[in-house]
């Protein structure tokens, strides 16, 4: 995938070509262009990295297209997506959203295609998944701003208590390694199962991409309630849950936030994690090893991989300025200066090698090696706003004591196949 991508851009350049913008015309002719953005405040501390990085790029910009202004608002990510929904709704739709879903607005014809916007060069930079997951109806309209993967993290100092000398390679691994926990050290989690309302949508399809399924079958459809994913619920509860190995509080009572807070205070042995975490629990002097989310008999086909999305909108008819400006704000130097503040991933394929090949970012690369097979949710179905929040909700229920995993999967699985039948 690398060489074919990477193959293009290259012959590109070497033969000298400036590839035009796919089907850009001239805006109305009336001069120079402002450009409305609203974008999402990553900033986890209060401070003002987000704000600065998009003046800085804006003022980059404007240097070299004195004819294109950039009018950046930043919004916190409690608000972003309402608040542009409310734009849209009012007839205001700003030029480009950074927010976290598309699909409803390619829906409903209000964005421009990355064909439409973009360079080749550009687009084809993408890695895959990420290509995959911005599609709607095998047309991309959702260009990927920044991504994450998702790795199995264990506590070293607690590991060593235990007596456990290799990395979990097994699901079996995972219940002896568990059962050490419990057993040998005061790990209050020996394996923290946060199945709560907050994040259950992505614990949950981390577990059925490690048993071997996911959300969608082949052909992209809802598979919910598939064999194998009634056999990786069911597995939890009887080896993980029913064995007292996830801690105090039930996995459905469990949220992300907190199972990671009890994580950087020493009490979890083993949960899933992303890269914020990992940097939260160095601050705290854990000690963090990070393996792949291990399969049922070995290392799973495919991590989750999750992206958030920059868009371009029609109403204004700026199609030609929109596409110049992002084709800046996907340059190298641009996707990984966002990406190494934030403690990201990089989306597309030069980048991603770039921050491999840096020290400075060593402590990523584990998450960058899983992102080019990963799988994303299906952010591309209008339904998967309303699937994921009935998951949030009840799929804590399939590991309840005297609860039957199937019940609860086919359940959610029929939900969902309405949702989509309803699309």
């Amino acid at each position: 995938m690398h060489q074919r991508f990477l193959g293009l851009t290259a012959a590109l350049a070497a033969l000298g070509m400036t590839v035009a913008l796919s089907g850009c015309g001239t805006s109305s002719g009336s001069g120079d262009v402002t450009l409305k953005l609203v974008a999402a405040d990553y900033d986890v501390s209060g401070g003002q990295s987000s704000k600065k990085y998009w003046a800085d790029l804006a003022a980059e910009f404007e240097r070299t297209n004195p004819d294109i202004k950039i009018d950046v608002q930043i919004e916190s990510w409690n608000d972003i997506d309402r608040k542009v929904g409310e734009m849209v709704k009012a007839g205001k739709a700003p030029d480009i959203a950074q927010i976290g879903a598309y699909a409803d607005y390619a829906a409903a014809d209000k964005l421009y295609s990355a064909d439409q916007l973009l360079s080749i060069p550009v687009q084809s930079n993408f890695l895959q998944p990420l290509t995959d997951a911005g599609e709607m109806k095998r047309v991309q309209y959702g260009l990927p701003f920044v991504a994450s993967t998702r790795l199995l993290f264990y506590n070293k100092k607690l590991f060593k208590e235990a007596g456990i000398k290799n990395d979990p390679k097994t699901w079996d691994d995972l219940v002896e390694d568990a059962e050490k926990l419990k057993d040998n050290t005061d790990a209050k989690y020996p394996f923290a199962l946060p199945l709560g309302p907050e994040e259950a949508q992505a614990e949950t399809m981390m577990w059925l991409l490690s048993g071997g399924d996911g959300y969608t079958d082949t052909s992209g459809n809802y598979g919910i309630d598939s064999e194998q994913n009634i056999a990786t619920f069911t597995w939890l509860k009887t080896n993980l849950v029913d064995k007292k190995l996830t801690g105090p509080v039930a996995p459905g009572k469990l949220n992300r936030k907190d199972a990671f807070a009890a994580f950087t205070r020493g009490e979890v042995g083993m949960l899933n994690g992303h890269p914020s975490l990992m940097q939260a629990a160095e601050a705290a002097n854990i000690d963090v090893g990070k393996v792949a989310l291990p399969g049922t008999s070995g290392k799973p086909k495919a991590a989750m991989g999750v992206a958030d999305w920059i868009m371009g909108f029609k109403q204004n008819g700026h199609r030609a300025e929109i596409g110049t400006f992002l084709d800046f704000v996907f340059s190298d130097k641009n996707v990984l200066d966002f990406a190494g503040q934030n403690d990201l991933l990089p989306v597309t394929v030069s980048a991603s090698e770039a921050m491999a090949a840096d020290p400075e970012h060593k402590a990523l690369r584990a998450f960058l090696v899983e992102l080019p097979t990963s799988v994303l949710p299906p952010v591309g179905k209008t339904s998967w706003a309303a699937v994921s929040e009935n998951i949030k909700k009840n799929i804590g229920k399939a590991v309840e004591p005297d609860a039957s995993p199937a019940a609860v999967l086919g359940r959610i699985g029929r939900a969902a196949s309405a949702a989509e039948n309803a699309e």
